[in-house]
């Protein structure tokens, strides 16, 4: 909901200050406005990515409104089992727990260990695992990106529009400073609505891939790890290395689960 709110609150700023300054919300209600600004967005970003990539538009707005649940800590936990199960009895060991593992990436990579594959063809097909992963998610950042660079456009787009009508109807004084603020009300829409919507939909997501890629990284370290057959401390020293300040916050919870296999590894 960070997101949401973050909108929100942009939002509700935008239309205190305007009725602060003696203005009301209700003046800009512009239809033509609005089907301007969002329809020629809509438009040129299906023209400048694909029909296939915008039908993902409700999806990812819905994403980028939600909080990323990280299960780093449990993770953490997971991995330093298996590193001291491994240690202990051997990688064959783990083979029957590795099935329930629920995380896709991990669960595969820890299976290519169990079948004997060498070390680097491990790494290498995690690796574009996780690139192909920021590969596919890059798609949905950059359309809104994009997004973001043309609705300021079309906004100027339609106030031209809106000034070439005022300029037609120089006859008629009365009306003539209602059709100015009118015609600007477009570059407002598409200002705003880049600034408030697309760009920071686009930053959104842009941080979630990155924290997904680290805890992939973070798992792809301790799979090496526990391959070579590391020390289980080594592990857990490998994705605290690794998980930065999220470690720190995960240490109190898992610490008595993970640093009783440490020890008895040790």
């Amino acid at each position: 909901m960070d997101a949401g709110i973050g909108i929100m609150i942009c939002l509700g700023a935008m239309m205190v200050a305007d009725v602060l300054d003696g203005g009301s919300p209700a003046a800009f209600l512009n239809p033509s406005a609005i089907l301007l600004i969002f329809g020629a967005t809509f438009g040129a970003t299906i023209a400048s990515t694909s029909l296939a990539q915008f039908k993902t538009f409700p999806k990812l707005v819905g994403m980028s409104m939600k909080p990323r649940v990280s299960d780093i800590g449990e993770t953490r936990q997971m991995l330093i089992k298996f590193a001291e199960r491994a240690r202990r009895e051997g990688l064959l060991a783990l083979e029957g727990e590795v099935e329930a593992v629920e995380d896709q990436f991990i669960r595969h990579g820890l299976q290519m260990v169990i079948d004997g594959l060498e070390p680097d063809t491990v790494e290498e097909i995690l690796e574009i695992e996780i690139e192909s992963m920021q590969a596919r998610h890059a798609k949905g950042i950059d359309m809104f990106a994009k997004m973001g660079g043309y609705s300021p456009t079309f906004g100027v787009l339609g106030t031209v529009m809106g000034l070439v009508s005022v300029l037609a109807n120089l006859a008629d004084p009365s009306g003539l400073g209602e059709s100015i603020a009118t015609a600007f009300i477009a570059t407002l829409f598409g200002v705003g609505a880049a600034n408030i919507l697309w760009l920071p939909v686009s930053a959104n997501l842009k941080g979630k891939d990155s924290e997904e890629a680290k805890e992939r990284h973070l798992a792809l370290a301790a799979i090496l790890s526990i391959q070579a057959g590391d020390n289980p401390r080594i592990v857990a020293q490998k994705l605290k290395a690794h998980a930065g300040p999220a470690a720190e916050e995960a240490e109190s919870a898992e610490k008595p689960a993970a640093g009783a296999a440490i020890a008895e590894a040790a």
